[in-house]
């Protein structure tokens, strides 16, 4: 863990971003607005709720990465150590904005996980990485004891616990994020490796004692073709559509699985039509547009003039490449199939514009260096 002197031996001055992770950030939402309208057209233009109109997701999805764009434009120029005074504030507005989703929230396909049109877990994960950061930031040796890890633990256990209730696949992230912050920030491994082992018991016990569902998932995940019109239905026609692409892609807007094939082929299995239309090509250049986003996280986070601006940017660098591999890893049925949106390209407000602050807040960390 880095120790930080009352009296830093450099001054701190601002200048400008990471223009690197400036473009990769524009980049990636753009193709998404690409993306959601060629896998959604189809389904939103054949759906009478939606009025027949083919450009309804398309035309929300534009209002979503402008007001991100809005987001990134102001928040890049917050100075990131506001939020220090704000942590507890924003602790407790996750607490109770997760409490709620369970009391008086909305369900959609099953899952209660809406309330006030947000989903809370979304908005927990950024919370969660801005707390955590402060906390440790602010008691730098607290893990140098079991007692303060302890204490850690409770912290971050019981919102990723209300959120696991619901949405199991937002609580592994979560868990990985502040796990990933917690091992960064302590002295001692093996915490983490009793912390593993307890994480990998609890994610079986709640497959295992939970909804019946999920075991059906692990089912249709290891022989999807035991049930081609129940489980194993979205895995085969995403892997279908996967195969099709080939090297280059049968074209822009000419995927075949998106038309009924693929259910909410524009949600988190939009990489599926990503690979059918644009192939192995287009599908590697995205995975390398988010590779190029990590690293230019974790540099930021190496090169962060305080503990607090490492924490955040290596939490948002986590908390990307989690999302980014399970994601793909459900699409190419490499892991069980789980809904987890893949980042700043499957359709969605609140995981865009969640993404978005993490991002802008990342960026104010860029903008700090030390002078000597």
């Amino acid at each position: 863990m880095r120790e930080e002197n009352n009296k830093p031996e450099y001054k701190v001055r601002v200048g400008n971003m990471d223009y690197i992770l400036l473009f990769t950030i524009v980049a990636l939402s753009l193709i998404g607005v690409v993306m959601v309208f060629s896998s959604s057209y189809y389904t939103a233009g054949n759906n009478t709720n939606l009025n027949n109109d083919m450009y309804y997701f398309f035309k929300k999805e534009i209002v979503f990465v402008l007001a991100g764009f809005g987001i990134i434009g102001v928040g890049s120029r917050i100075p990131y150590q506001n939020y220090q005074n704000w942590s507890k504030i924003i602790y407790i507005v996750c607490m109770v904005l997760l409490v709620l989703v369970l009391i008086i929230g909305t369900a959609t396909n099953g899952a209660v996980r809406w309330i006030f049109g947000i989903q809370p877990s979304e908005v927990a994960k950024i919370g969660l990485v801005l707390v955590l950061s402060d906390f440790l930031a602010r008691h730098k040796h607290i893990l140098d004891t079991t007692p303060g890890f302890l204490l850690c633990l409770a912290i971050i256990g019981i919102p990723i616990l209300l959120v696991t209730m619901e949405n199991l696949s937002t609580g592994i992230v979560m868990a990985c994020v502040c796990g990933g912050i917690l091992f960064i920030a302590s002295p001692r491994i093996i915490y983490f490796v009793v912390l593993a082992a307890l994480a990998v018991a609890g994610v079986a016990a709640i497959i295992a004692f939970g909804d019946p569902f999920r075991m059906e998932r692990i089912t249709a995940w290891l022989d999807p073709e035991s049930d081609v019109l129940g489980t194993g239905y979205q895995i085969l026609q995403g892997l279908y559509a996967v195969g099709s692409g080939g090297l280059f892609g049968v074209g822009l807007g000419q995927s075949r699985q998106k038309l009924g094939f693929i259910p909410e082929s524009h949600n988190d299995i939009i990489f599926a039509v990503i690979c059918e239309e644009l192939g192995a090509v287009g599908a590697s250049i995205i995975v390398l547009l988010y590779m190029i986003m990590i690293w230019r996280c974790i540099k930021i986070a190496i090169d962060a003039t305080s503990m607090y601006g490492t924490l955040i940017a290596s939490g948002i660098a986590i908390m990307v490449g989690a999302q980014v591999f399970i994601n793909i890893s459900v699409v190419t049925n490499t892991i069980p199939n789980t809904g987890i949106p893949l980042p700043f390209i499957s359709y969605g407000g609140t995981s865009l514009l969640t993404f978005m602050i993490g991002m802008a807040i990342v960026l104010n960390i860029s903008r700090h260096y030390r002078e000597k």
